[in-house]
């Protein structure tokens, strides 16, 4: 029987742990402005930061990880903790009845996914992977447009995702923490092509490269196959100039996202449709994703749904990633 939280129909209760870097600029905000979402408690290792964190969103700081999954107040909990550390966390969060919103990417393994889905579904509750841009609205409009035939029959998807390098010590140069651009940044180009081409992918090829002096790979490119013919050309990396873009080629014409992966709240994208015959641009208004990501996952709970939303989707993500990591491995 799916597990329905106390709070149905009122604020959902979180606990965050963790303090990176990220769950303070975008998630945190996202939660305290969300009219379903209350942030209960914050949670780290430092009484310190689990203060400065907490103290901005009225939250109780809460030291030690265990600490925090042991109060029976929360509903869920956020998991913003290196890549390596989420499969004994989330296991941790659900054994404790907790549902779990976890960074991406959900494992680093997808045997060690696939396990914590089943996990959550047994148990009867939510397990999402907090991956942002899946929820933005401006991919329904670009489906809807491929059903459409807006540019005939699909040919291929070319997608890329770079940014510039981080700062030295980042836990993304750090392998035994899961680091490393293909999970990081790769996850997003290769996320794309699931969304927008299905399930069923073949890797044809993948070449990783480490920049000098670094322990991960920092750039990243794969050719994906689908049976009917159709490719997706990804290409990513941590040491580039800004890049989020992609486009979709057809039969009679192509439309281009830019900023797809990473939008600002604030930002109004405009789809690029060509064909032959004309060019126009579809002005859609601005969408904050996380707040939108953060819907997904309160309306799962609330409705008692247990196991993650488009599980086939992220199983064949995590799938994917592995392939690409073997094939470029040789």
């Amino acid at each position: 029987m799916a597990v329905v939280s106390e709070t149905a129909g009122g604020p959902l209760r979180l606990g965050v742990l963790g303090c990176s870097g990220f769950a303070r600029r975008r998630m945190l905000p996202a939660m305290a402005a969300h009219p379903r979402v209350r942030v209960h408690a914050v949670a780290s290792r430092s009484a310190g930061r689990a203060a400065v964190t907490a103290a901005p969103f009225r939250a109780r700081p809460v030291t030690g990880y265990g600490e925090l999954l042991a109060d029976p107040a929360l509903d869920a909990v956020y998991l913003p903790l290196p890549a390596a550390l989420h499969a004994p966390w989330v296991e941790a969060a659900l054994s404790a009845g907790k549902h779990v919103l976890a960074e991406k990417p959900l494992t680093t393994d997808p045997g060690q996914t696939r396990t914590l889905l089943a996990r959550a579904r047994s148990l009867g509750l939510v397990l999402h992977e907090n991956t942002l841009f899946v929820h933005h609205g401006q991919h329904a409009v670009v489906r809807r447009l491929l059903a459409e035939g807006a540019i005939g029959e699909l040919r291929a998807l070319h997608a890329a995702f770079t940014v510039p390098a981080p700062a030295p010590g980042d836990i993304r140069y750090a392998p035994e923490l899961g680091g490393g651009c293909l999970a990081d940044i790769g996850l997003y180009p290769v996320r794309a092509a699931v969304h927008l081409l299905g399930t069923r992918l073949d890797v044809v090829g993948a070449v990783l490269s480490s920049a000098p002096g670094q322990r991960v790979e920092t750039s990243g490119a794969a050719l994906l196959r689908r049976a009917d013919g159709v490719t997706a050309q990804l290409t990513f990396g941590m040491e580039h100039a800004y890049r989020s873009r992609y486009e979709l080629w057809g039969s009679e014409g192509r439309i281009t996202v830019d900023r797809a992966f990473t939008p600002a709240a604030d930002h109004r994208p405009g789809l690029l449709v060509e064909r032959a015959d004309a060019t126009r641009t579809l002005a859609l208004p601005a969408e904050d994703q996380a707040v939108a990501a953060l819907t997904a996952f309160a309306d799962s709970v609330h409705g008692g749904k247990g196991g993650a939303d488009n599980e086939a989707d992220l199983l064949a993500q995590a799938e994917l990633l592995a392939r690409i990591r073997q094939a470029a491995s040789g």
